[in-house]
């Protein structure tokens, strides 16, 4: 009697730990490219819940002030997708490389997102034009 509850036990656990939520982005790196100086700095990381449990996204953090993540407020059901928007200050001259962080609840509950560019300064009204 007791290995059929201690077994019954066991199933349940591992059954337990099947059960969890899953984090799939499209892309794990946005490249902006060349872009001018003060245009849109708006991008999205997509993602799809593959896993079985809602997923909840406690928290999406910059590696620095220049670079301001949203986050999708609620749980992203099973199979649902949604994105995690991403604005980077353009009015910031020269190269981008910025890693943004989310903390999930997801089985790898820490995953790191980058973009990536280089934000073109102005052309002076001094400089000769090809």
């Amino acid at each position: 009697m007791k290995k059929i509850i201690l077994m019954a036990v066991i199933a349940l656990v591992s059954f337990a730990a099947h059960a969890q939520a899953n984090i799939e982005f499209k892309d794990d790196t946005i490249n902006y490219g060349q872009i001018a100086k003060g245009s849109d700095g708006v991008r999205s990381f997509e993602f799809t819940n593959t896993g079985n449990e809602p997923l909840i996204i406690s928290d999406v953090k910059s590696s620095c002030g220049c670079t301001v993540p949203e986050k999708p407020k609620g749980p992203i059901q099973p199979g649902e997708s949604s994105v995690i928007k991403v604005k980077y200050d353009t009015k910031r001259v020269g190269k981008i490389r910025k890693t943004i962080t989310v903390y999930s609840n997801a089985t790898e509950p820490i995953k790191a997102l980058k973009i990536k560019g280089e934000v073109l300064a102005d052309k002076s009204v001094l400089e000769k034009t090809k």
